[in-house]
């Protein structure tokens, strides 16, 4: 693989990151926008200081997630962000794996999971959306993350699986402490790692049962169709289902309620394209590319150079660890026209000419999950909008969630109004 351009500027010359550039700086997770641009504005490839380095272009992102070059390395044992672990130990370990493993699941997974089944979640989703709106607009002034974003995905993916209706809110607190753990070791305290083995732990145990309990009395849901999948005379294992259900759980709730929290206030924060919405339901499906692309929930996915090569003209040695800058690649000015505006109709008409947003990758580990997402926050923003076109976000800078991995307000004060 190679660039366009040779990494400058004070990053290379220094080999560490200058502080105002850090993104990671928990200041800086509200808005790191400026930051983004800075990065983009000095260079292709940013060095760390250790070993990682930072991609913030478009151009280069895109190329690294489509190149086979460029993988996890697990199982190689050559991933500088958490050497030495065991790639079966961490919490959706599935998504972790390299060609030819990976492949050899998604493909499985697939079988069960597919467009046409999600679209058959609509009429269930809706009635969600509707219920938790209908006790929000009893209550008048709510936390629109707890009344709303947290759960519709939650319950959703938890309806999908099978799982109980009593046991979601304990998925739902082992949720939080595996998202947590999806940070780097380094970022993260002994409690917290500790906290995210724990939760691993007890998503297993609870999975296994499941299983054994679908193998007997297979059920109308996902947890039987995976049991019951095959390609080939190839099976998923009790292990692979599990790790399967727990990265279904990450992926298809917390990337989720973040999406969903961060819209909202985006549309508080711009009250001519909420108009336009509101105005216009039909136009959900775009403003929830628009939305993906303008607040990234998920903007530092990392890879590593499965072997050697070459990345914007620099040598990159095989387990070179990279950090890609989502966030700043989906508003790279080379790829996207006035990118800090949020403008609804960006992706209307499915011209040729514009690129799509990278939120959900793509390659080989573009998300599975990605059309449940969709639909999910399709359903909730367009009743949101029809059912209280008029809500308030009662706070200007909301706090935001701890974690590196994953970007979202971690609650959002709201009076609504019909």
């Amino acid at each position: 693989m190679t660039g366009t351009a040779e990494t400058t500027g004070a990053t290379e010359a220094t080999g560490a990151l200058p502080a105002e550039l850090d993104v990671f700086r928990p200041e800086l997770r509200a808005n790191p926008f400026d930051a983004y641009r800075r990065l983009r504005e000095t260079g292709r490839v940013h060095d760390t200081g250790f070993g990682i380095h930072l991609v913030p272009h478009y151009e280069d992102c895109s190329a690294v997630l489509a190149d086979p070059d460029w993988g996890h390395g697990y199982t190689a044992g050559i991933n500088p962000f958490r050497p030495g672990v065991d790639v079966s130990q961490l919490p959706g370990s599935f998504l972790l794996l390299d060609p030819p493993e990976h492949g050899r699941l998604r493909s499985l997974v697939a079988k069960a999971f597919t467009s046409r089944a999600v679209a058959g979640l609509r009429p269930r989703i809706t009635r969600t959306v509707d219920g938790l709106l209908d006790a929000a607009l009893e209550a008048g002034e709510v936390d629109l993350v707890q009344a709303l974003a947290y759960p519709v995905p939650l319950i959703t993916i938890c309806e999908l699986l099978g799982v109980p209706a009593a046991d979601r809110e304990l998925f739902g607190a082992w949720t939080g402490d595996i998202s947590r753990g999806l940070d780097p070791d380094a970022v993260l305290s002994a409690e917290e790692k500790a906290a995210r083995q724990v939760a691993v732990r007890a998503f297993d145990d609870y999975f296994h049962d499941l299983i054994e309990a679908r193998r007997k009395a297979p059920g109308e849901d996902l947890l039987s169709e995976l049991v019951a999948v095959e390609e080939s005379g190839n099976r998923l294992s009790a292990k692979e289902i599990a790790d399967i259900g727990v990265l279904l759980l990450i992926a298809g709730h917390e990337t989720t309620m973040n999406l969903i929290a961060s819209a909202a206030l985006s549309l508080h924060r711009n009250p001519a394209q909420r108009g336009l919405l509101c105005e216009n339901p039909g136009l959900v499906a775009d403003a929830v590319e628009e939305f993906l692309r303008y607040d990234t929930p998920v903007p530092f996915p990392t890879r590593v150079a499965m072997r050697d090569t070459t990345l914007a003209g620099r040598d990159m040695p095989r387990g070179t660890g990279v950090v890609l800058l989502l966030g700043s690649a989906n508003r790279d000015p080379e790829v996207f026209a006035d990118p800090d505006t949020l403008e609804l109709r960006r992706f209307s008409g499915g011209g040729s000419a514009q690129r799509r947003q990278l939120a959900f990758s793509h390659g080989p580990h573009f998300c599975l999950g990605a059309p449940m997402a969709r639909l999910e926050s399709e359903i909730t923003l367009r009743r949101l909008c029809e059912r209280a076109p008029e809500f308030a976000v009662l706070t200007d800078e909301p706090d935001y969630r701890p974690s590196v991995s994953m970007r979202g307000p971690a609650r959002l004060p709201v009076r609504l109004a019909t």
